[in-house]
């Protein structure tokens, strides 16, 4: 049984910024990945047109040691190169020697003798520890629907986040996609350039935004290098961890002119701009909602030819609150509807009624193929900590503790699991915020919170029941200030049957996510029992 000070559980974003700190603040630790290589998701989504939409240089480590000789060839990256940018990211800080791969977890049970977490693999590995440290991150339990007859689907049918490392041909074949999220809308955009036939099964349109996708030669970038210490400095400040914010103004402030001009701007920008630079109500009041709905339909409607199609992607009547659902990023998922090859089924109106042995079948028809593509998401937030067996020193699993919904403090740890913690989890900013910015911020306060116990003697922290409800409570403020709730979406857990329905965001923003963390430790971490 290997003894260590702490053992990180993934080998994404959050975990590999976690091995690098804690290493360097003198701690013995360990990370531990169920995949092969680095990059969490990006490891496993390695499905053609996988791609980040958080553009460069906002979705990179701010250490300067690696983006000082470091260059992207694109502003939006896509896997491949993701993935080449973790494997310069362990070259250059040196990570793999303390890194297992192949290496699941299963269960995490904390001794209340010796005050340690006892921790097993799936294999024979196991592991003492002070602090386990998770970073499953938000996806990465895969969400597989229970549809009829998949089971005698003679053609080839997976998950999106289980394509094949060595990729799949889909050249003359005949595709369905089902899912319009940004798996989705990535994958038809890809199949429809070589397959006989794409048909996307759309359950709920995407209000999807233009990438403005940009490729870099000669060594540029979209900010030079000597922009970036200011950059990185900035993104904590911002409501989604970027270094651009919503507008200081309401929508009818402006003039039906100035707002008309200000959303064509923001278009022409690309990115989230759309979504999360505009006005400030956007989000929070209807009719707010929607006028940049409105302008969404007007855009969008203009590039699909065929009435029907058009009717399903950009319904007139808006299906749903605007930027209330993940928003994507498109490069041309609207026009490719454009091409006699693609097409779209609604089945929210034509529900499928069974897979067959060789195609799908709905209410309105059915349709033969040879691939079908499960682009159905994840089981979101707790997914991924749930389907680990952990345990506190009451014997009540994590499982058990959030039967009827998630309880944590700060969005990073539970009462009745001492010295655990975890990243880009449940009730924090997470799935709203840059993926690097909650990495780092999340992980210099851990790495601060075990540097206060080594100093002072402490062996175990475990936050208070009183702490994890007014946190819940926080949480639940901020979701219901704004139009979010209103909306069936992951972001609430509605995609997985039986979930409990509740905000798994803390919608506050950012800064004020990150003042409370600051204020919490400020006053000798308030909201825990230090002993």
């Amino acid at each position: 049984m290997a003894q260590i000070d702490a053992l990180i559980v993934g080998a994404g974003f959050g975990g590999v910024y976690q091995l690098w700190k804690l290493r360097n603040e003198g701690y013995n630790v360990k990370l531990v990945e169920s995949g092969s290589d680095f990059g969490g998701v990006w490891y496993w989504n390695c499905y053609p047109g996988a791609r980040v939409d958080s553009d460069i240089p906002h979705y990179e480590f701010s250490m300067p040691e690696l983006w000082k000789d470091w260059t992207w060839s694109e502003r939006f990256p896509g896997g491949p190169e993701l993935r080449k940018y973790f494997a310069h990211v362990d070259k250059k800080l040196d990570l793999r020697k303390d890194c297992l791969f192949n290496t699941t977890i299963t269960s995490a049970n904390f001794d209340s003798n010796d005050k340690k977490w006892y921790i097993a693999t799936q294999g024979s590995q196991t592991f003492k520890v002070k602090y386990l440290l998770l970073n499953t991150g938000f996806a990465a339990k895969r969400y597989t629907p229970d549809i009829k007859g998949l089971d005698t689907f003679r053609g080839q049918w997976l998950h999106s986040s289980f394509w094949p490392q060595e990729g799949i041909d889909m050249t003359g074949k005949r595709v369905a996609v089902l899912g319009t999220g940004s798996t989705g809308i990535q994958i038809t955009q890809e199949a429809a350039k070589v397959a006989k036939e794409v048909t996307v099964l759309q359950r709920t349109p995407n209000m999807a935004l233009p990438m403005r996708q940009v490729k870099y030669t000669n060594g540029e970038q979209k900010e030079p290098r000597e922009k970036y210490p200011e950059l990185f400095k900035q993104r904590p400040t911002t409501f989604g961890g970027f270094t651009w914010d919503f507008s200081p103004k309401k929508t009818f402030d402006d003039t039906p002119e100035e707002r008309r001009k200000f959303y064509e701007e923001l278009w022409e920008i690309g990115d989230f701009s759309f979504w999360l630079a505009t006005y400030y109500d956007m989000l929070f009041v209807k009719e707010c909602n929607e006028e940049a709905h409105k302008f969404w339909l007007e855009k969008t409607r203009q590039r699909i030819k065929d009435p029907r199609k058009r009717d399903i992607l950009a319904p007139t009547v808006q299906p749903h609150a605007f930027g209330c659902k993940r928003i994507s990023l498109e490069q041309d998922y609207f026009d490719v509807f454009n091409q006699d090859n693609v097409d779209v089924l609604d089945i929210k109106t034509h529900p499928i009624v069974e897979i067959t042995p060789t195609g799908i079948k709905t209410t309105e028809k059915e349709i033969k193929i040879d691939l079908l593509v499960l682009a159905t998401g994840f089981d979101s937030y707790t997914g991924g900590l749930k389907q680990i067996d952990i345990r506190g020193p009451s014997g009540v699993s994590l499982t058990e503790k959030w039967a009827n919904g998630s309880l944590t403090y700060l969005g990073m740890s539970v009462a009745g699991f001492p010295n655990m913690f975890f990243t880009y989890g449940p009730q924090a900013p997470t799935a709203l915020c840059n993926g690097p910015t909650c990495a780092e911020l999340q992980g210099n306060w851990i790495a601060d919170l075990m540097n206060h116990m080594r100093e002072n003697n402490i062996s175990t922290i475990d936050a208070t029941i009183e702490a994890e409800a007014a946190w819940k409570q926080a949480v639940h403020n901020f979701a219901y200030a704004s139009l979010l709730p209103s909306t069936k979406s992951w972001y609430m857990g509605d995609n997985i049957p039986g979930k409990p329905r509740e905000p798994l965001n803390y919608l506050g923003g950012v800064p004020q996510y990150w003042k409370s963390c600051k204020e919490c430790a400020q006053k000798g971490y308030e909201g825990f029992v230090l002993v």
